[in-house]
């Protein structure tokens, strides 16, 4: 019953989980004590006849401050499969009336968080997605990336609104509204907004907003080189139909002999840096 416990869960077991499964305090201590099982934290276990895998690292982690603890935020996304890598220091949430110390390799955030918000994937408890979004896009290694991926795969916007709004005093709160209102219906403005303040800064000068091109209107125009620019808000907002009326009206500018370019409001937060020398490659080329 043991080995298939720990077959499950990555080579981690808590003492708990031992007891349950026959094993006595004394039984779980000789273990240790040969060498085949490793003690990860109070009470958490690996047995040590396998890789310590990220995932028992994280399990070990979460493990470590008790039942009720959480993984959230970017551990939480890498453990719902919505990031690549695992976090070097896993992020865990417990209630607000915890004790103990912090151990090491983690963070830990005290709140009390509503039945709603938490979710067991894998035999670990961790917050559910809508919740795991909006905390992992609002820090450093998230931001709208992972939110645009996750609109695509696996959530919806109103119940990333509800989440947000259900969690108001947790910490990025802020930022996480303002993603949420990028990924609105103002998605689009908002990068257009985005693209200005990134030309001035770059000192980047010629262009027109809303400038007249082949009957249509493009979100910044350079005249003088003839080079278009067009803005979009987060990926999953294209659909069908908008899909095909973009490139209508993108091949009949380039018709008119202007080059496009077209940029998410996604490169516009996450890879500003790329989107200027695009830009200024675009125009000096021309």
């Amino acid at each position: 019953m043991v080995d298939e416990y720990v077959r499950r869960h990555d080579g981690v077991i808590t003492l708990e989980q031992a007891r349950d499964a026959g094993l006595s305090r004394r039984a779980v201590h000789r273990r240790v004590q040969s060498g085949r099982w490793r003690r990860c934290g109070r009470g958490v276990y690996f047995v040590d006849d396998r890789p310590f895998t990220d995932e028992a690292r994280i399990r070990a982690a979460v493990w470590g401050y008790g039942r009720l603890a959480v993984a959230s935020g970017l551990t939480a996304a890498w453990w719902h499969g919505l990031t690549r890598f695992a976090p070097k220091v896993a992020e865990v949430t417990v209630p607000r009336d915890s004790h103990g110390r912090r151990h090491d390799g983690t963070r830990v955030r005290r709140r009390d968080l509503p039945g709603v918000d938490v979710v067991e994937v894998n035999g670990l408890r961790v917050t559910a997605l809508p919740l795991t979004v909006v905390e992992a896009a609002a820090q450093r290694g998230g931001g709208a990336k992972l939110m645009d991926n996750a609109l695509q795969r696996c959530v919806d916007l109103d119940s990333l609104w509800r989440t947000h709004l259900r969690n108001r005093g947790r910490t990025g709160a802020p930022r996480s509204r303002r993603l949420l209102q990028a990924a609105s219906d103002g998605a689009r403005s908002e990068a257009e907004r985005l693209l200005h303040k990134l030309l001035r800064e770059a000192g980047i000068t010629g262009w027109k907003a809303n400038h007249p091109v082949g009957g249509y209107r493009v979100d910044v125009g350079f005249p003088q080189q003839r080079v278009a620019i067009e803005v979009d808000g987060f990926a999953y907002h294209s659909g069908a139909d908008a899909f095909q009326i973009d490139r209508l009206r993108q091949n009949d500018i380039i018709l008119a002999r202007w080059q496009v370019l077209r940029f998410t409001w996604l490169d516009l937060t996450e890879y500003p840096e790329r989107v200027v020398r695009l830009i200024r490659a675009a125009i000096s080329a021309r």
